[in-house]
């Protein structure tokens, strides 16, 4: 089934991919700071600083919990499809949403931890074409390695990527300037080892027995498909636990050992979940 399933899915892709441009999409700049769409952030947001917001689009953002320029520890929250500048919080459903993400890990990690959710690059809407190939990841893979390079130095900094997130983050690794890199439900790392992502930093991952991320076949052919799962034992990568995680958008959950490992890696405490 699992097999049938990932041919169906190359044979979507490919036909999507006929009629795509092919063209990489352009690496977005530094997101800017729009005055009227950071007050309006800020307000439905209710609590951080708001360091970028570009109304443009679908929205561009990048909101810090905590002080980056005292902080021992900064995490850098890397989001994937479906999250924009209106999809970054759901105050109904924290849980569901990055900026929710980020005040729990924020909350985990305590005081010198600071946490930033970083939306600066255009991620893909819905699952079609720009979810299973890495046009848009390339593009964010650039960005992000700007902005972790911009960050004030001498902290202790981890990225997280979540979902497609994630392989922006996996496709950044080489050149980041990050001490860890986090993989949580990735649909792959365009890379068949730790030792493939290149670059210096430690590479946690993590998959949830329920998640359906893990039907996504890790399987690539050309630019479509992202290749092995990076929480496969076999790709090298220092496991994470899952318990508590009930879904997709879980790994970040209050009372989740996800969290807590996750925390325990950006505060430096990593010894606490290595296997």
């Amino acid at each position: 089934m699992r097999d049938r399933w990932g041919a169906a899915f190359l044979l979507v892709s490919a036909l999507l991919a006929a009629s795509a441009q092919a063209s990489d999409a352009a690496v977005p700049g530094p997101v800017r700071l729009d005055a009227a769409c950071a007050a309006d952030l800020s307000a439905r947001l209710g609590d951080g600083t708001v360091l970028g917001c570009d109304p443009a689009g679908r929205g561009l953002a990048v909101v810090v919990l905590g002080d980056l320029a005292t902080a021992a520890h900064v995490a850098v929250l890397v989001p994937g499809s479906d999250v924009d500048l209106a999809r970054l919080h759901d105050p109904g459903d924290p849980r569901r949403r990055p900026f929710g993400w980020a005040q729990a890990l924020a909350g985990a990690g305590g005081p010198g931890l600071a946490v930033v959710v970083w939306v600066g690059y255009v991620t893909p809407d819905g699952l079609g074409v720009d979810a299973a190939s890495g046009r848009l990841a390339r593009a964010g893979a650039a960005a992000l390695v700007r902005f972790v390079g911009d960050l004030p130095a001498g902290a202790h900094v981890t990225v997280v990527g979540h979902s497609y997130g994630a392989v922006v983050t996996a496709l950044a690794a080489r050149h980041l300037a990050a001490d860890d890199l986090v993989l949580l439900a990735s649909p792959g790392a365009r890379a068949g080892s730790v030792g493939e992502l290149g670059g210096g930093a430690r590479v946690w991952a993590a998959t949830a027995e329920d998640d359906w991320i893990g039907r996504v076949p890790n399987v690539r052919v050309g630019d479509l498909g992202h290749g092995a799962d990076p929480a496969d034992p076999d790709f090298g990568a220092q496991l994470l636990p899952v318990d508590g995680v009930t879904a997709h958008d879980g790994y970040l959950a209050p009372g989740t050992a996800s969290l807590e490992a996750v925390a325990d890696v950006a505060t430096g405490r990593a010894v606490a979940v290595a296997a």
